[in-house]
């Protein structure tokens, strides 16, 4: 129970359920409380606690039975799980995938009636995941002053909202990719639920425009706040030291992409396709592509990879969660890529910033907002799907080593200016004490 006079603040996650995060990427909850670091979630946790804001970051799980509270290690902040309610688990019961986009996709081949009623019990499910009166008695426990939701796109943004007002708490809510709906009921209720919340974070300048095209939203009520990152403690290793170790060799040039194997979302396929053809036109040099991260097409990659064959390739399938051996992955590599198709703020591109290195990227939502200003932020920004494009990017990096180390600096430079927890950490602190918590 929270006896400090600081203000308390209650993170929610995305999506129903926490396994469904942790199981994709192969984390326990174990590893998740005592290890895992970065992201969302915890570099919001260490940019309000520099500030004087302390947070509890509220799960919601089908594996507890009862409220149980936790210490995330890194933080200090706690985890309080709260168990899904039984309604939620027998909607669920007939759902091979929550989350698919049609009723076949989360039921599977059905029909008639049946595929009526289980088309409403999918848009339900949703509203059905958030046990709102055990959420409130934990809230008030804790000394909850605000309620801070991961995405406003979603069941459980309306869900906290109405609590919110029954409990004349300020909700807010962020952007992390989420501008899709998956439920029916969100059409109607979404603007009022977004009318009714006290504000909203997002960092990409596209979305704000979106959200105040589409909801009419007043600019008071939302702040352009970029996702935090721990600059201060991510730097490069002895890049030399780094290869020996992971067995690159040192006159090998080197690409990296670490992040979650969702071959469509992350534009994994296309970085395939750009590495072929920057072999076929380099194939005198020793290069390499080193991919690291897993994900629900994991086995996917790898057929593809075995299908195209492509020289050079080293693949770590496994969510890497200690931050000392991220490092030295991006300090063995010299650019690193984000291929992706669809992002909210992406953070492993300033995580490989913050080591020195360059980045091409594709214009992923969030991705130009990082590189504002072009080249000197550090990156090369290219269409998205254009594997020639990102080739030849990619080839302008590796084929003029002194411009690649120079744009390192520069994204280093940038990292420190605008990603870092003391220079994220005021400015929400400054938007929430405006919005009245």
């Amino acid at each position: 129970m929270n006896t400090q006079t600081q203000p308390t603040i209650a993170l929610l996650h995305w999506g129903d359920l926490i396994e469904d995060f942790l199981d994709t990427i192969g984390v326990s909850f174990e590893s998740f409380c005592n290890e895992m670091t970065g992201g969302w979630l915890f570099g919001y946790i260490d940019a309000l606690r520099l500030v004087g804001v302390q947070t509890v970051l509220f799960c919601i799980s089908a594996r507890v039975t009862e409220v149980m509270r936790y210490t995330h290690q890194p933080t200090g902040a706690t985890i309080c799980v709260l168990p899904v309610p039984k309604i939620y688990q027998l909607a669920r019961r007939p759902m091979l995938n929550p989350y698919g986009w049609t009723v076949t996709d989360v039921f599977g081949d059905v029909h008639g009636i049946r595929r009526r009623l289980l088309g409403l019990l999918r848009d339900v499910a949703p509203y059905l995941a958030t046990p709102l009166r055990l959420l409130a008695h934990e809230l008030r426990r804790e000394g909850c002053q605000a309620i801070l939701c991961q995405e406003y796109e979603y069941a459980r943004f309306d869900a906290c909202v109405l609590l919110g007002q029954l409990m004349r708490l300020p909700v807010f809510a962020t952007f992390q990719g989420g501008d899709f709906q998956l439920s029916r009921l969100e059409r109607p209720l979404r603007p009022l639920t977004i009318k009714a919340c006290a504000g909203l974070i997002v960092a990409t300048q596209t979305e704000v425009q979106r959200v105040q095209s589409h909801y009419g939203v007043p600019s008071t009520k939302l702040a352009r706040i970029f996702n935090p990152m721990d600059v201060a403690n991510w730097h490069a290793m002895d890049r030399s030291q780094a290869r020996v170790a992971l067995g690159i060799p040192l006159n090998a040039q080197v690409v990296i992409y670490h992040g979650r194997v969702d071959i469509h979302r992350k534009g994994l396929d296309i970085l395939l396709d750009a590495w072929q053809q920057v072999l076929c036109d380099r194939p005198e040099r020793d290069l390499r592509l080193l991919l690291v991260g897993t994900g629900s097409d994991a086995d996917k990659l790898r057929q593809r990879l075995a299908q195209m064959q492509l020289a050079g390739v080293m693949w770590t399938d496994e969510y890497v969660r200690d931050r000392t051996v991220i490092q030295r992955y991006l300090s063995a590599a010299d650019v690193y890529t984000l291929p992706s198709r669809h992002e909210g703020f992406p953070v492993a591109p300033i995580e490989a910033m913050s080591c020195s290195l360059p980045v091409v990227a594709t214009d992923a939502p969030g991705v130009p907002d990082i590189f504002e200003g072009g080249e000197v932020s550090g990156g090369l920004v290219v269409p998205r799907g254009d594997a020639t494009a990102l080739a030849l990017a990619l080839g302008r990096m590796l084929d003029n080593e002194t411009w690649m180390r120079e744009l390192g600096k520069l994204a280093r430079c940038r990292a420190e200016e605008c990603f870092s927890l003391e220079a994220i950490g005021q400015q929400l602190h400054d938007f929430f004490m405006s919005r009245g918590i």
